[in-house]
């Protein structure tokens, strides 16, 4: 069978030689009893034995999958722990018991989650997400369990590390086609509320592998898919260096995108949730303005939620983006417009008071903003923001005391007389004013245009 369509349960079904592995030392007489007792039980019996004595099959468990070799032993391994741990994850920390401070646990599912075959790798990763997560609280990432006088141990840092490279990997290019991608993002999920893990996920540049994966779903399979990845966001916008990576990438549109199109609670809410912690960071705020985010807010308060969580929070969401609104002066509104690169006739590109109050803002950070605007009359493929950016270069021709020489300078000309041939008439007629103006400068133009 192909070891990547194995299940647990096929797993378990196998008949594993511990007496022959016993009868070359590869297991003691005292893990034999113990196996023994537990191979092949009801999950009663087994559930009664790892009350009775966990730590001790843990230690069994974990000398199995240091010292034998053998993949269909060590799947079985693999399984039997994943079994007891998806019954009652809190066995996880059953692994950090204080008699298993000799033990380094973590080594043999670290190294066998670059070795072994898909089912082994997805049990590792699994198994070590729980593991980790349920480490004692005051256990400060130095060591994994208890003393390292004797031999270097596998520390919380080192496996830490481990896991996001692989998750990674399995965002980048999965081991599985079907299954790779949704073990990523559910493991992602549980470890992102790591502060190492932020740090290192965001260092790999992992924020641009998640957020393609936000986008409206439907099978059921990708609705999963769509809320872990969503909720991998949710937490990292509690980090403020992963904010900057979501700042500028397609992150927010994506968002607001799925909000308006899931009728899935646990998703809308996780989405909200993520948005309303976004909403005071940076250009953020401006840019959820900017994307409607607004109105899709008022239409989903219509709609009848039964978590009160996620009443409170667009509530709360409402209020914030009321408020960013009160904030933005005009011209940062513009400058979001420019910055997202889709421009429309809002009011203020036609407003002669607002080009007389703000022509001076656009002198900031070197003109950004009109090389911005340069450059979208080569990048841009739509009609309308190519209109407004030629009728903007134009108003600031016309406004600006030196607005013709800075402007032939940025090599704007050429850009604008492409686009008199161009096959839409609103983008033709704004070039031509565009063009007049910088030959025939201000008052001659708007004479002509008159």
């Amino acid at each position: 069978m192909d070891h990547a369509e194995l299940t647990t349960d096929q797993v378990l079904r196998r008949d594993i030689p511990w007496e022959t592995y016993m009868s070359t030392k590869l297991i003691s007489g005292t893990s034999l009893q113990l196996l023994r007792r537990y191979d092949h039980r009801s999950e009663s019996h087994r559930a009664q034995l790892l009350d009775d004595d966990g730590p001790a099959y843990v230690r069994v468990f974990v000398h199995v999958l240091r010292d034998i070799f053998k993949e269909d032993t060590v799947e079985y391994v693999l399984a039997l722990i994943d079994e007891m741990l998806a019954a009652n994850p809190k066995r996880a920390r059953l692994f950090h018991d204080s008699s298993l401070s000799d033990e380094d646990t973590y080594e043999p599912f670290l190294r066998l989650l670059w070795k072994g075959n898909w089912f082994i790798q997805e049990k590792s990763c699994k198994i070590l997400a729980l593991i980790v997560s349920a480490r004692p609280k005051n256990q400060n990432g130095v060591v994994s369990n208890g003393d390292t006088s004797k031999k270097p141990f596998t520390t919380i840092d080192d496996v830490l590390r481990a896991l996001v490279k692989w998750l990674c990997e399995q965002l980048k290019k999965p081991s599985h086609p079907n299954r790779g991608v949704p073990t990523a993002v559910n493991c992602l999920a549980t470890l992102l509320k790591e502060h190492l893990v932020r740090s290192s996920f965001v260092q790999a540049d992992g924020v641009k592998l998640l957020v393609p994966l936000i986008s409206p779903a439907s099978t059921q399979q990708s609705i999963q898919i769509l809320y872990e990845a969503c909720l991998c966001i949710w937490l990292l916008s509690y980090y403020d260096p992963a904010i900057e990576y979501l700042a500028t990438s397609r992150a927010l549109p994506r968002l607001i995108d799925v909000v308006k199109t899931s009728t899935k609670e646990k998703v809308v809410r996780v989405v909200v949730l993520t948005l309303r912690n976004l909403l005071s960071k940076g250009s953020l705020g401006a840019q959820m303005v900017d994307f409607q985010l607004p109105q899709v807010v008022q239409s989903l308060k219509a709609q009848a939620w039964s978590d009160e969580d996620l009443l409170e929070a667009l509530n709360s969401l409402e209020e914030g983006l009321k408020d960013n609104i009160k904030k933005l002066s005009s011209f940062d509104k513009y400058k979001q417009e420019v910055l997202l690169g889709h421009l429309d006739w809002s009011p203020m590109h036609k407003d002669p008071l607002f080009w007389r109050e703000n022509i001076n803002h656009f002198e900031e950070n070197d003109f950004q903003i009109l090389r911005v605007l340069v450059t979208i009359l080569d990048t841009s493929s739509d009609p309308r923001t190519l209109a407004v950016a030629c009728f903007d270069i134009s108003q600031f021709i016309q406004h600006h005391p030196s607005g013709r020489i800075i402007v032939a300078d940025l090599k704007a000309k050429e850009r604008v007389m492409k686009l008199m041939n161009h096959e839409n008439t609103e983008v033709t007629k704004n070039a031509l004013l565009c063009i007049q103006r910088l030959f025939l400068g201000a008052k001659y133009a708007s004479f002509l245009q008159a």
